[in-house]
Order: C-alpha cells, then structure tokens, then sequence
C-alpha cells in the first residue's frame, strides 16, 4: 500500500513523502491516526497544489514585509508628548510606539516586535528596532516633540 505522508512519522519519514508501507500499518495506524493518506493520483496532486499555495502566501508575505520595511526606515514617527523641566512628562513605550505608526503610516506593528531596551524620556530622534517577521527587522526613526 502507498501512502502519502502528512505529518513527520519518526520511523518512516517526513512530510509529503510517498512510501510503501504493509496495509495493516497504513490502514490501522497512519491513517487511522491521520498521519498519512493513501497515495492516490487525485490526493498526491492535490497535496502538491497545496504546497505550492503556501509557497506562493510566503512570498506575497516577504514582499509585503519588505514594503513595509521600506517605508517604516523611510519615515519618521513623530509622537507629541507635554514638556516637563527637564525631558517630557512620562515616556513613550512601545504601545506608543505602535499606535503611532497605526496612525500616520497605516501599518500594523505588535508591540511586543518593538525591541526598545528602555522607555524613552526625552525629546529628539531615536532609533528603535522592530521585528516584522520571517527574520525581517526595519529600524524606525521615533521623534519625541514636547508640546
């Protein structure tokens, strides 16, 4: 019997392998456990459709990220905060950070991808490092105003 693997089985191979197996061990177990499906033409095609969908999604992604990576190392942020004697009143976080750049670039950035190693306390330009995914970092430009 062939079957078609689906998930990593330990002793017989990875994932969209084709193998050989006795018909008790693929019927009972690997496909009772949904580990395997039997290898017929309309399932192995359907499986390489399905592959090739994914790697498709992934590479729309990366380019999305680079785009977006572009823009975010192309802008600056610019967050308003009230004047103190020295610095500003509070600090601007990363939850800051990302509702800013939500606002004025239209981009979607989890805070907890903002790698800011202490909150910033006072005016300027600051250079912030931000993980977009699949190993892509953009570094963002934040400038603090006192109003």
């Amino acid at each position: 019997m062939k079957v078609l693997l689906i998930k990593d089985v330990k002793t017989l191979g990875k994932a969209g392998e084709i193998k050989e197996v006795k018909d008790g061990y693929g019927q009972n177990f690997l496909i009772g456990k949904g580990l395997a499906k039997l290898a017929t033409p309309d399932v192995i095609e359907s499986w390489e459709a399905q592959k090739r969908r994914e790697e498709q999604e992934l590479k729309d992604e990366l380019t999305r990220l680079e785009a977006e990576k572009i823009t975010l190392e192309a802008s600056t942020i610019k967050i308003e905060k009230p004047t103190a004697p020295v610095g500003i009143q509070g600090s601007v976080g990363n939850t800051d950070i990302s509702e800013a750049v939500a606002e004025q670039l239209n981009i979607e950035l989890d805070k907890k991808n903002i790698n800011l190693k202490k909150a910033l306390k006072s005016t300027g330009i600051h250079e912030v490092d931000a993980k977009l995914g699949h190993g892509i970092h953009a570094t963002l430009k934040i400038e603090v105003v006192g109003v």
